[in-house]
């Protein structure tokens, strides 16, 4: 029979060894966490996992006092940082002259400014100000038309490699309250069935101002740019397929505007039509 000479060593040894608790009580105890807690131990795990990337919002805008809160209140943070996304949110104050800045400071987000008027060169300083660490980039009107919570919708084909840019297309969506008249509907069937055609764009919405991409072909794009109104839209698709990108359409959700549309029908209608036609011809200069 065997016995220890050293009893000092033996009482040391006795100390240290800590009793071997069973799977059995593991699991058990495991159990015994409520769901909601469970959740959260998982949830911690996944996010761990992760690596952060960036998405900035930019959100050019001319007096939308109204809506601005709403769209910056909509913006899913939580949902966001969960799915492991840093966000920026850029308002590029386009000369207002009611309280869109307060609004945005009370907020607490970024605030720039461009002198010269229009959608178009609102966008380019908003481009101009997106930062080299960014993954993705969303555009989106500021007078709650557009639903910011929807956001995650337009991020999700990208994260998966599926397209370079996504477009949220009203018509294939849900439009409330009689937003969308009859005259912009024909209008933009007309021009989405030009681009379809002609572009080889499987886009349902051309004149859709709710936009995602990935940063590369931001920064490829962005100096081809010269629209300074609402023509940048349909400027940016053409350019982009003619680039080489995959474009596609998600469904959103639109609203009746919150303030009043900047928007000319016949004016502006003519602009986008005329740059459909000129960038059939266009081609990337080295």
């Amino acid at each position: 029979m065997f016995h220890l000479k050293n009893t000092t060593m033996a009482t040391n040894a006795a100390i240290t060894v800590k009793p071997k608790k069973s799977t059995k009580l593991d699991f058990e105890n495991h159990l015994s966490l409520s769901f909601p807690d469970r959740r959260i131990i998982d949830r911690r795990r996944i996010r761990d996992r992760r690596n952060i990337k960036k998405i900035t919002i930019l959100l050019p805008c001319y007096n939308e006092e109204k809506g601005l809160g709403q769209v910056i209140d909509g913006v899913p943070l939580k949902k966001l940082a969960y799915f492991g996304y840093q966000t920026e949110i850029i308002v590029i104050n386009n000369n207002s002259t009611d309280h869109t800045v307060k609004v945005a400071q009370k907020k607490g987000v970024k605030v720039i400014s461009e002198k010269k008027q229009g959608k178009g060169n609102a966008l380019k300083a908003g481009f101009r100000n997106v930062s080299s660490d960014t993954d993705y980039v969303i555009m989106l009107d500021g007078d709650n038309t557009y639903k910011s919570e929807e956001i995650l919708r337009l991020i999700e084909p990208l994260e998966n490699g599926f397209c370079d840019v996504i477009l949220g297309s009203r018509l294939e969506g849900k439009i409330n309250d009689c937003s969308f008249n009859s005259f912009h509907r024909l209008g933009n069937w007309f021009l989405t069935f030009f681009i379809r055609r002609f572009y080889s764009v499987n886009t349902t919405d051309t004149c859709t101002g709710y936009f995602a991409w990935k940063k590369q072909v931001v920064d490829e794009l962005a100096p081809h740019i010269k629209s300074s109104g609402f023509a940048i839209e349909v400027e940016m698709i053409t350019k982009m397929a003619k680039l080489g990108y995959k474009i596609y359409s998600v469904p959103i959700t639109y609203d009746r505007r919150e303030g009043h549309s900047k928007l000319s029908p016949i004016l502006d209608g003519i602009k986008i039509v005329w740059m459909l036609f000129k960038n059939l011809k266009w081609r990337p200069q080295e």
